[in-house]
């Protein structure tokens, strides 16, 4: 994983924002953090990006709505979406649809992980 990569964090809950991040920043690599969908497009983090973990349930835009206008807008970011409200048949829409990968809340760092340097490393591995 390049020391440089950097992580890309939107969710709307503080807490949960504050974890994942937390998380991410203790495997050693680069964070921002985003409250919403917007606020990560205005970015200038928006274009280093190379991981995107987004929350699939917030305000205003989703986390498909969101990955689905980075493909229509042929910017896409290998996108892993976290969720405490985990439906199998969102999961096989976004995986089938080029997610990644899709964590329930509370992650798991190691599963985090793996997802991460997957996605770094071109993401080789394909969707978990």
């Amino acid at each position: 994983m390049s020391e440089k990569s950097l992580i890309s964090i939107v969710d709307d809950h503080d807490a949960s924002r504050e974890a994942v991040a937390g998380l991410v920043r203790s495997l050693g690599l680069v964070t921002a953090v985003f409250e919403n969908a917007f606020d990560f497009l205005k970015s200038e983090e928006f274009s280093r990006t190379a991981c995107l973990i987004a929350d699939i349930r917030m305000p205003r835009m989703t986390g498909p709505e969101l990955y689905n206008h980075l493909i229509a807008t042929g910017t896409p970011i290998p996108t892993i979406f976290i969720t405490a409200y985990v439906d199998e048949r969102d999961r096989e829409l976004a995986l089938k649809a080029g997610v990644h990968c899709y964590l329930s809340k509370p992650l798991s760092p190691d599963d985090l992980l793996a997802c991460i340097r997957s996605v770094i490393s071109n993401g080789s591995e394909g969707p978990e």
